[in-house]
């Protein structure tokens, strides 16, 4: 019997990849997006799309209900939409926490828990690792999230786990690159200009994940018998800041470029002022307050090992692999 999947936030970056693999393993797929969402990644005419109202919980149940009477319950929800920046740092905890929490309790109010409930989180969630000695972050180690978004995503996670009678996994990526996304490809447009700014003087430690390889991770957690489990979702590998942009020049094939490191306390201003302006625009802007926390911290390193012992993960990308498919799929749809 075919399973049946929703997957919310499936318009954005990591979303639609989120549908192309449910839709590569035979599922029924259901993309949660709104009507004046982005369909450009959603063109396959297997896809079902649904309008789910997160911030109204009693028309969401209703919306659930209704849905499970004409269609039956959803198997799998993979609940990723969220918000990584906005104008109002409220709006974090109000669509990152709240609206999580709405479609919980909807789930479960109209009597439809699917079989495993999957939350898309962020190593924001655990805060500053250890920027001393550079161990990895571990599970067992204590939450710390030192910004608006971190916070919210450990909120969200907090409620999950509380619902014993929910079967979740919960996933938190580390820095997620790939084709279609925006924040690190304007690093990839700034080299190929010829510059590169980098925060701060002390070496960064960091780590990524390939946006298929954490879909692989995302779909291994569905179909595994386990549940109520939690993970970190990295390619494995380590990287300081140095080792990263030496890496886009050589792809870029790009030999001249000024390197310049700017003091985290001028970085702290211009983030400061860029935030102002975002509010007069009425535009989010990739550089903000919350985001200067992130970018000034040091270790990124975290473990993977519960990922790979439990449900067998491999990564298929490594970061050079990884950037290479990113570049062609960049200069092929005119972004590079």
């Amino acid at each position: 019997m075919t399973k049946r999947i929703l997957i919310t936030g499936a318009s954005g970056f990591i979303g639609s990849f989120l549908v192309e693999k449910a839709l590569d393993c035979g599922f029924e797929t259901w993309a949660g997006i709104r009507k004046s969402s982005s369909r450009e990644f959603l063109t396959d005419k297997r896809i079902q799309f649904i309008d789910l109202n997160f911030a109204d919980r009693n028309k969401l149940v209703g919306q659930i209900r209704e849905f499970v009477a004409r269609n039956g319950r959803f198997d799998y929800v993979v609940h990723n939409a969220g918000v990584t920046k906005c104008l109002d740092k409220a709006d974090f905890d109000k669509i990152n926490f709240q609206y999580t929490v709405n479609l919980i309790d909807a789930l479960e109010e109209a009597g439809s828990i699917p079989e495993k409930f999957v939350l898309m989180s962020s190593l924001s969630a655990y805060g500053v690792g250890d920027e001393a000695n550079y161990t990895p972050l571990k599970l067992t180690d204590t939450p710390n999230p030192n910004t608006a978004y971190g916070k919210s995503k450990l909120k969200a996670e907090a409620y999950l786990k509380q619902k014993s009678e929910f079967p979740y996994m919960i996933m938190r990526p580390t820095g997620v690159y790939g084709p279609r996304e925006k924040d690190y490809y304007l690093m990839l447009k700034t080299v190929k200009s010829g510059l590169d700014v980098g925060a701060g003087f002390k070496p960064q430690h960091l780590t990524f994940i390939y946006v298929r390889d954490l879909v692989d991770a995302v779909f291994l957690a569905l179909e595994s018998t386990l549940k109520n489990k939690e993970y970190f979702v990295a390619d494995g590998s380590v990287y300081t800041d140095k080792e990263y942009t030496a890496l886009i020049k050589d792809i870029l094939h790009k030999k001249m470029v000024l390197s310049i490191k700017v003091p985290l306390s001028v970085l702290k201003v211009v983030s400061v002022i860029a935030e102002g302006l975002s509010k007069l625009t009425k535009k989010p802007s990739t550089l903000n307050r919350d985001k200067y926390v992130i970018m000034k911290q040091r270790n990124w390193e975290c473990d993977i090992q519960p990922l790979v012992v439990d449900l067998g993960f491999s990564p298929r990308y490594d970061l050079r692999k990884g950037l290479e498919e990113s570049v062609e799929w960049y200069r092929n749809n005119g972004w590079l």
